[in-house]
């Protein structure tokens, strides 16, 4: 039987951005409605919290150390021990009502984010790719919520997500950066909630968290199920592996629009749990630029 850990309290609005930094054996991940940036030591169980001046969707850290944040104005560099925000622009100034949502590096160093409506209804959302140099490439649009993206062990698919179409597409990567042949990877049945963050492991299966599933989904390289962990609480917004081994898996979960009658129901929404799954993950992909 898997045992699933809560580490961290709850009470995240919206956690998400969970991503492992190998060099301090620790878990950062941020509660994007309170607008906060939480860092987890599971061999202490120290725990720290910064806030951040708005809403902040990823954390990707950088070859030369420190992180780039996804906020809602854009892309920025940020220092959580000075508070300092070099801010480097956001592109889709013309659409005020978007957000960075969910974010991370390639292999190649090059950072893959989506945008989305606010509002969780209108298809103003799209897929970026950032290269070293800040130049910034729309790869995909239509979406309302995007989620991923998680790349395949080798570096040549990308897994991009489509959350109200409860659908998971995959990509064709090159390597500089073009992608092609988007298709249907993964389809959410009815009763499962919708797809949110994921990450692939060492052997190139999907892990996905679901929004209102109540579970975390290991899927394999044909999409199929593999393997499916039941959490005590409903969404599941982000995973990360971690640990010495990289064999736990931390998930971050959401509070958001539950009435005291959810809240009762699910008392450990918005914690941040851990997973023993004997399974390898990959190390997070870090910015070139």
């Amino acid at each position: 039987m898997t045992t699933v850990k809560q580490v961290w309290a709850s009470g995240a609005l919206l956690g998400e951005g969970t991503v492992w930094i190998e060099e301090e054996q620790a878990l950062y991940w941020v509660d994007i409605k309170g607008r906060l940036v939480h860092r987890y030591h599971p061999e202490s169980g120290g725990q720290k919290s910064w806030p951040v001046p708005e809403e902040i969707g990823c954390l990707i850290p950088r070859k030369t150390g420190g992180f780039i944040a996804g906020l809602q104005s854009g892309l920025a560099i940020i220092d959580l021990d000075t508070g300092d925000i070099d801010k480097l622009g956001f592109p889709e100034n013309d659409i005020p009502g978007n957000r960075i949502n969910d974010g991370k590096a390639d292999p190649e160093g090059r950072i893959w984010l989506g945008t989305m409506d606010n509002g969780e209804r209108e298809k103003t959302g799209a897929l970026y790719r950032i290269d070293a140099d800040l130049s910034c490439h729309q790869m995909d649009k239509d979406y309302a919520i995007t989620n991923g993206p998680a790349f395949s062990p080798d570096g040549n698919i990308l897994y991009h997500t489509d959350t109200l179409k409860k659908t998971i597409y995959a990509f064709d990567m090159d390597e500089d950066g073009g992608i092609s042949n988007k298709r249907e990877h993964i389809h959410i049945a009815d009763d499962a909630g919708y797809p949110d963050g994921m990450n692939t492991d060492a052997e190139g299966f999907l892990w996905v968290g679901h929004y209102n599933g109540w579970r975390v989904t290991r899927f394999a390289p044909d999409g199929g199920i593999d393997r499916v962990i039941e959490m005590p609480v409903g969404a599941c917004t982000n995973i990360a592996f971690g640990g010495p081994d990289l064999e736990t898996l931390y998930v971050s979960t959401a509070a958001k629009q539950l009435d005291a009658e959810a809240l009762a129901r699910q008392p450990l929404a918005g914690a941040l749990f851990e997973v023993h799954v004997g399974v390898k993950g990959i190390l997070p992909g870090r910015f070139a630029g």
